[in-house]
Parts: structure tokens; sequence; C-alpha cells
């Protein structure tokens, strides 16, 4: 056999039979995974995000693409009022930052139009693979998941 190969099956028998290579966030593709940080979370797929910083949340209803250099700026919606009594309402919100490797620095900018006042959320930042670390409030675990129905149901 050639060496390729050879060493193609010694990674796999180094993996074991239940286990997968490690999925390493692209440079400049889609963030995928779970991403987490010192009371602050984002968890993605290729089709959407969402995120949490303390006890509050948002959505992002597409991924999250960097563009080289690993900066992005996206649209989507966040929740300001959102624990230990969920009161909403959904605000429209953008989410910047930047993608180095397995280290994201988010930073959300909500409009808040019941206040009439924008409010700025983090910087924060994030490592891929590490879950977050909420502290007292709860995270919603994949994405979409809406933290209301988590609370009112005790899911």
């Amino acid at each position: 056999m050639n060496r390729s190969v050879l060493g193609a099956l010694a990674a796999g028998a180094l993996l074991g039979p239940c286990e997968g290579p490690e999925v390493l966030p692209p440079p400049h593709g889609i963030v995928v995974g779970t991403w987490g940080g010192e009371n602050a979370g984002l968890i993605a797929d290729d089709t959407s995000a969402h995120v949490h910083i303390a006890c509050t949340f948002g959505n992002i209803p597409h991924g999250i693409g960097p563009v080289p250099g690993g900066s992005f700026d996206v649209p989507g919606e966040y929740v300001l009022r959102a624990y230990p009594v969920y009161v909403g309402p959904t605000l429209p919100a953008r989410f910047q930052g930047s993608v180095l490797g397995k280290e994201m620095t988010l930073t959300v900018t909500v409009t808040d139009t019941t206040a009439d006042t924008t409010a700025h959320l983090g910087p924060v930042k994030l490592y891929f693979g590490r879950e977050p670390t909420m502290q007292m409030c709860p995270i919603c675990r994949t994405p979409g998941e809406r933290m209301a129905s988590r609370l009112l149901t005790g899911g």
C-alpha cells in the first residue's frame, strides 16, 4: 500500500468506532457549531444561528458567512427582555464580528423600537467547540429553539 492510504487507515484507527474527526470552523466558509464564552454563546448551522449574551437572545435567519479576513455583519432579530420573564418584543438587530481560527469576537447592536434607543451587547469572545458558561441564565441548545417556549413549558 502506498503511504497516503496507510496514513488514512492509521488516522481512522486512532479515532475509534464512534468518533469522527474534529470539525474545525472554516476560515472563510459558513460559521457552524457551538461557540461558547463567559456568559455568551452562539449555536449555528449552515442555515441559521442562535445567540445568547447574558439573559438575552437573538436569531439570525441564515448562515453567517465571513468575508476573507474573517469579518461578518449580518441582520437578525433580538430579544432584550427575555429572562426571568419573557417580555419581548423581538427587535431588529445587527450581528457584527470576526472569526480567527477557533476564536470569534461578537457584538450585537439592537434597535430598541419600544424605548427608541439603541442597545449594544458585547463585544464578547467565543471559542469554537466550547460549551457556553451562562451562569444563572438558561441557554437554548439548538438553532431556532425559542427560549420563551422553554421557560413556559419547563423544557
